[in-house]
């Protein structure tokens, strides 16, 4: 039987757990959320408090550091660390061996370079078309239910004729 909670040392000597994802067996900290469609290799980690979303990718060796969210359908490159406190926004994609530094943004659909240097608290957006073409794809998410109640069975009222 495989044990569900793994146990590792780091440099400082301090014993930290994580849990294999059943998508790709990739280290995960017992309180990071990560969707169950995304895909994490078996030699990424992802860090106490992060969030990786739907259909995301996490390459080898990548790193995603405490507290940082990595949005629906981003692909993370192969040795890319994802700084604390990082906001990955959707459909973006990360080259190999890049790194973003703490509190870093990276807006929807943008591109990070292969081994590029992303500054702590930089923005990285699209600009021009290429951005109206992002915020035009990225689909909506429907309205939560409200006090458990169905928002598409509310009926409204008549109008007067």
């Amino acid at each position: 039987m495989a044990r569900m909670i793994e146990e590792l040392e780091d440099e400082t000597g301090a014993v930290i757990k994580y849990k294999r994802h059943a998508n790709g067996r990739g280290l995960v900290s017992p309180t990071a959320r990560v969707a169950e469609s995304a895909y994490i290799e078996p030699t990424a980690y992802v860090e106490a408090d992060a969030r990786v979303g739907m259909e995301a990718y996490v390459g080898a060796g990548s790193w995603i550091d405490k507290g940082a969210t990595v949005g629906d359908r981003t692909f993370v490159g192969a040795n890319v660390h994802i700084g604390a406190g990082c906001i990955v926004g959707s459909g973006v994609k990360i080259g190999s061996g890049a790194k973003l530094g703490e509190n870093a943004m990276v807006g929807n659909g943008a591109r990070v370079e292969r081994d590029a240097q992303v500054a702590a608290g930089s923005v990285v957006e699209l600009k021009g078309a290429a951005a109206a073409r992002a915020a035009l794809t990225t689909p909506l998410r429907a309205p939560r239910p409200q006090h458990g109640r169905d928002l598409r069975s509310t009926r409204l009222p008549r109008r007067a004729a």
